[in-house]
């Protein structure tokens, strides 16, 4: 690793420490004496020792009291959101541009995926959006506690989800959402380059052309909730979803789609009776 930053003309050499992933208290201390002796700030005290990992997307926290599963995070170990109890008594609301499934934008101003999650986190983060305390299965095969916050990301995800609900059909989303956990699992095991994760990438691609459109969003007290949402794809229909007359949907025609949907039930039971 120090080889390649000599050959590129590196000044810098980032460790994620051991493969065991939350073991960095151990090291803390010697770390913290060598940073301070060369001059390299770092977020953490003797005090506050938690290991935190952060990038654009989230800030996580594991070990010192962590470790212990019965113990609550501390107040003040959160760094990017305040506690919802503390988070304005007024609501904010926000409108989120969505094209061809990916974000653009934000209250009707168009800009980078980058700046876009950057405000989001600011504004989330006010409002105690996006904390989440759990228990994980390593790939390694221990289980690890850690705890995240993920503003931006929160606030995007109910989103593009809302969304979806209005373009895509029922068997898309089902197989979506199958989909996204194995997906998941690859990213999460380091696999990123996998022919899979890149043939997954072309299906999401290819349902979410039609994804387009706006969702308007509530932030209150660490709460997220969708008050609307709109799209020129939608595939809500108020002529056929409304309880009044339709000439489209003629609800008398659910009478035979109930005996036929019923007829395997129907059967079964026709046989314990004959038993």
């Amino acid at each position: 690793m120090v080889d390649v930053a000599k050959e590129v003309g590196a000044d810098a050499v980032a460790h994620g420490c051991t493969g065991k992933g939350n073991d960095q208290g151990e090291k803390m201390p010697l770390s913290m004496q060598k940073s301070k002796k060369h001059n390299v700030p770092v977020p953490v005290t003797k005090k506050s020792i938690y290991s935190r990992d952060r990038n654009l997307w989230h800030l996580s926290y594991e070990g010192d009291i962590l470790e212990d599963t019965a113990n609550e995070p501390q107040k003040d170990m959160y760094m990017i959101s305040v506690d919802p109890e503390d988070a304005p008594d007024q609501a904010e609301y926000l409108e989120t541009g969505i094209e061809s499934g990916l974000p653009v934008s934000l209250n009707g101003k168009t800009l980078s995926p980058a700046s876009l999650l950057t405000e989001l986190n600011e504004i989330g983060g006010r409002h105690g959006i996006g904390r989440i305390d759990m228990v994980e299965n390593r790939l390694v095969g221990m289980k690890s506690r850690g705890v995240y916050e993920t503003p931006g990301g929160t606030i995007l995800f109910a989103a593009a989800r809302e969304l979806e609900f209005l373009t895509l059909d029922r068997e898309t989303i089902l197989v979506k959402n199958s989909l996204a956990l194995k997906y998941t699992e690859l990213v999460y095991a380091g696999r990123w380059f996998d022919p899979l994760r890149e043939s997954m990438d072309a299906f999401m691609q290819k349902i979410t052309e039609t994804t387009t459109g706006s969702v308007t969003l509530k932030l209150y007290k660490g709460s997220v909730t969708v008050t609307g949402r709109k799209s020129p794809f939608s595939l809500y229909r108020k002529d056929i979803s409304s309880f009044e007359s339709s000439e489209i949907y003629d609800q008398a025609d659910a009478v035979g789609f109930i005996r036929l949907y019923g007829l395997p039930m129907r059967v079964r039971a026709m046989l314990k009776q004959d038993v």
